[in-house]
């Protein structure tokens, strides 16, 4: 399809009345349009549409129509034939009352060219251009960010569910591609084990049974695996995508020593960032959260939080479910700051906060980052009654790198190190010999013997200051009612996942997942917007009866 650019001449005359004379009070898509216009033009998508070929449904009012789907939480199906069937749609769109609309399957390739051409963020760009024209968004003031996670489009796997059900669809596709010459591979004993989902309740009972089961599953698939290589076989079928992550699958669960098949254990295994958590959904990871585990992604949305103006997003960051808040610190600034809507004072919780984040954010951006660091503490383990020394009693002269303890003594050994993060730091040691006799001893190290007693590890003196200076300050009331408003970003979280149904994703893979994201995002900005033009206040805090009775207690 070929894009043929559209002017927008308004609303017909015809649609304009009907729509205003069964409407008299306005409905979202009335005020939207009102306010805001078309919203998305045209030439915003050129990229995803070639110049020649048969003219293409309007980029913008589809890309209208994905947003309002998200926003009433409707299928393809039910999109389209809400453009045909709904008048203040068709208002919104700027149709005649009569005009036909498009069938459901052009969502999905609007989607799938957005995503092909890296324009997906293109949404949510022009709504942040639209919003700021109507003077309902700006750069600076305050804005908060947190995470959510995702559920993938698929189960949830355990490990010897993610072996037989991977080979189950390889054998699958390969029944489809080629049954002649899977027929002569395999026996009826494949299709017991192998012809219906694999699940555990029907797996053999007791441990080294179910170790058999999957170490068997793995002789399968090597078996699988090596006629797919052979010589005679065709070499197309190497090319299947089932059996090429069949292939890389065994190769994170199974060793294989001659003919000796190993099921992996504990260790050696590769990190859960880079293991294949479905055979279904290359990207989902499995992650875990304050003890709750999940197969699929995180979100983390970005929103402003002036008290005199709507609460509007700004920016999504979508990751598998390994990645930390903190790894996305940097990348929000820098994606706020490419479509210019840089904050003044960015309010996150303690997983997106380090010293070095506190200082790359304002000197790079301006930002005064604001979150809670990790405490100061010593684990001694000796006394409750008494509190441990922590890092804060010692004084570091940075000059000559020693640090002097608060009885005195000197440290007697100072290294230059990395983490593995590649993060530098100085590990500080005292010598037991001065310790052993210290009155203090029992609040400030475990060591009973040895060459060393307490040591201390310290960040680049910068960071190590700002850490210091930012462990105070968080203490004091004047921060914490500075910081009371990050709460807020819950209740976006809250209405993004009630309203959109941003829990699970309903696509596979990251990519598709990142753009349900934004549409979702773009969506709640739409009905916020709405809402905000509309008089409509926020929300309050929802209390249940029982919280109450014991406030009026």
């Amino acid at each position: 399809m070929s894009l043929e650019p559209r002017s927008d001449d308004g609303v017909p005359q015809m649609t304009a009345r009907v729509v205003r004379a069964a409407f008299p009070k306005g409905t979202l898509a009335i005020r939207v349009r009102e306010v805001l216009g078309p919203v998305f033009d045209d030439a915003a998508f050129t990229e995803a549409f070639p110049s020649r070929g048969r003219p293409a449904v309007s980029p913008g009012a589809l890309a209208l129509v994905s947003v309002l789907q998200y926003a009433e939480g409707l299928s393809d199906r039910q999109a389209a034939d809400q453009v045909r069937a709904r008048m203040d749609w068709k208002f919104l769109l700027g149709l005649e009352l009569d005009d036909p609309g498009f069938d459901f399957t052009v969502l999905g390739d609007f989607r799938s060219r957005l995503i092909q051409h890296g324009v997906e963020e293109r949404v949510l760009e022009v709504m942040l251009a639209r919003l700021s024209d109507a003077g309902l968004l700006r750069a600076g003031g305050r804005q908060r960010t947190d995470s959510t996670h995702v559920l993938a489009a698929v189960r949830t796997l355990n490990r010897m569910e993610f072996v037989g059900e991977t080979l189950r669809a390889a054998l699958e596709a390969l029944a489809a591609a080629t049954p002649d010459w899977l027929t002569e591979l395999i026996d009826s004993s494949w299709v017991e084990r192998y012809g219906a989902r694999i699940d555990s309740y029907r797996f053999p009972k007791g441990d080294n049974a179910r170790r058999e089961w999957a170490e068997q599953v793995g002789r399968d698939g090597f078996a699988l695996l090596d006629a797919v290589d052979q010589a005679t076989a065709p070499v197309w079928l190497r090319e299947i995508p089932a059996v090429q992550v069949l292939r890389r699958a065994w190769d994170e669960q199974y060793h294989r020593d001659r003919q000796e098949v190993r099921w992996r254990e504990g260790k050696d295994l590769p990190p859960g960032r880079v293991r294949l958590a479905s055979p279904y959904d290359l990207d989902a990871r499995y992650g875990v959260k304050r003890g709750s585990g999940w197969t699929g992604y995180k979100v983390h949305l970005t929103e402003t939080c002036e008290r005199h103006a709507p609460h509007l997003i700004t920016n999504v960051e979508t990751t598998d479910a390994t990645v930390d808040d903190a790894a996305m610190t940097d990348t929000i600034h820098q994606h706020l700051d490419k479509r210019q809507m840089m904050p003044d004072e960015h309010v996150v919780d303690s997983g997106y906060v380090t010293a070095a984040h506190i200082l790359t954010a304002r000197s790079d951006h301006g930002i005064t980052l604001l979150g809670p660091v990790g405490a100061d503490t010593c684990h001694s383990g000796r006394d409750e009654q008494a509190p441990d020394l922590a890092q804060a009693a010692f004084h570091v002269d940075w000059d000559t790198q020693k640090v002097t303890c608060p009885q005195g003594a000197v440290s007697a050994s100072w290294s230059d190190q990395r983490k593995p993060s590649g993060t530098p730091i100085a590990r500080v040691r005292f010598a037991f010999a001065d310790c052993e006799p210290c009155p203090l001893r029992q609040r400030c190290t475990k060591a009973a013997n040895g060459k060393w007693g307490r040591q201390l590890t310290l960040l680049p003196r910068e960071q190590q200051q700002i850490l210091a200076q930012q462990r105070a300050e968080q203490q004091t009331e004047a921060w914490k009612a500075r910081y009371d408003i990050r709460a807020g970003i819950e209740g976006t979280i809250s209405q993004t996942v009630r309203r959109t149904r941003l829990r699970r994703t309903p696509y596979r893979g990251q990519a598709k997942t990142h753009l349900a994201n934004i549409l979702s995002a773009t969506a709640v900005n739409l009905i916020r917007a709405e809402a905000w033009l509309n008089g409509t206040p926020l929300g309050t805090t929802r209390v249940s009866h029982l919280t109450r009775l014991d406030l009026a207690a």
